[in-house]
């Protein structure tokens, strides 16, 4: 069996330590003379090792007398007999262990304070920091473009673009220029008309008057050579879908000669504009038609691969009315550069006879 211990004093009872309660008990240890002393309290007992011997007997004792106790012995000597001491709960040695939480509680605290005060310096000196900075006054918002430059006028449709055009927008000079540094084509007389009939004939007229054509302004020019005169203009018609329909039905009409477009004579010396075997070509934006025939000056026929009726078909229809007269029409500004050939532009181009 095994005796646990209160406490460390318990566990020392037996030999304690000089200058304690215990040790005036202890003297110099005498000689053991006897068995060894017990811990635990020894019972008073009679000694059964002396035999009693007959003597004379002695008077009766009185009834009422209770008899005499038997006498203690005393002790051997050298031997103290002692209690097991329990002192008092203030006197025993402190817990460490309580104590060494106390002080990890008392040491996190006091971590956790310097982190919250390092962490107030901080922010403290950022704020001072940002106080310090030069207030810088907020930008003024930019302001809103013009309305002529971003607000765009749709052209596909009449209803939409009702202006109608005029000689002066299309034709503005005597001289038309399509690039910088290029020869300008000399505008010999231009023209305004709310019949279309009258730049047209056959069933090509009829087309433009069946689908709406209520105006044409063209113009009659002479080639930067001299070589070629060619007449040009604009047919204004109600809408895209109907101007595409034009479009489309324009190459059938003139590869089966029933119909053409007519020139623009403008006096001495233009009359192969109504005579001459012609090359024509066109092209749509938005609800208009953008046309133009070329004949040479001379009166003879125009070969089909002739690469300078080609450029000059390019310079009117795609670079002067289409990147020109049209977009400033849409958008009020300046009309951009054109980007494709005159090989890559998508018109039509045929004989006019």
């Amino acid at each position: 069996m095994v005796y646990r211990y209160e406490s460390d004093e318990d566990a020392f009872e037996g030999h304690p330590r000089p200058g304690s309660d215990l040790s005036v008990a202890w003297g110099h240890p005498p000689a053991r003379t006897g068995p060894a002393p017990s811990r635990f309290p020894t019972p008073s007992l009679p000694r059964t090792s002396r035999i009693a011997l007959p003597a004379s007997a002695p008077p009766p004792p009185p009834a009422t007398a209770p008899p005499p106790a038997a006498p203690r012995p005393a002790p051997s000597a050298g031997y103290a007999t002692m209690q097991p001491l329990h002192l008092p709960r203030s006197r025993r040695a402190p817990d460490n262990r309580n104590g060494g939480r106390l002080w990890q509680v008392m040491f996190g605290g006091a971590a956790v304070l310097a982190l919250f005060a390092l962490c107030g310096l901080g922010g403290a000196a950022l704020l001072a920091d940002r106080a310090s900075e030069p207030q810088v006054a907020p930008s003024p918002p930019a302001a809103a473009p013009s309305p002529s430059t971003t607000v765009r006028q749709d052209i596909d449709s009449r209803d939409t673009d009702a202006a109608p055009l005029t000689a002066k927008e299309v034709f503005p000079g005597q001289n038309v220029t399509v690039g910088d540094g290029e020869e300008p084509y000399e505008v010999l007389k231009s023209q305004s008309s709310g019949s279309c009939v009258v730049a047209a004939a056959g069933e090509v007229a009829d087309l433009l008057v069946r689908l709406g054509c209520n105006q044409v302004v063209r113009a009659s020019l002479r080639s930067p050579d001299g070589d070629h005169l060619l007449t040009a203009g604009l047919f204004n018609l109600t809408d895209k879908a109907t101007a595409q329909r034009v479009r489309d039905r324009l190459r059938q009409l003139l590869d089966e000669r029933q119909g053409r477009f007519r020139g623009l004579p403008a006096g001495d010396g233009t009359e192969a504009l109504t005579e001459a075997p012609a090359r024509v070509g066109w092209q749509v934006r938005g609800h208009y038609l953008a046309y133009c025939l070329v004949v040479r000056a001379d009166g003879e026929p125009v070969k089909a691969a002739d690469p300078k009726v080609r450029e000059i078909l390019f310079d009117l229809i795609e670079l002067h009315l289409t990147k020109g007269v049209l977009e400033r029409r849409a958008t009020g500004g300046t009309a951009g550069q054109p980007t494709t050939s005159p090989n890559d532009r998508e018109e039509g181009d045929a004989e006019n006879d």
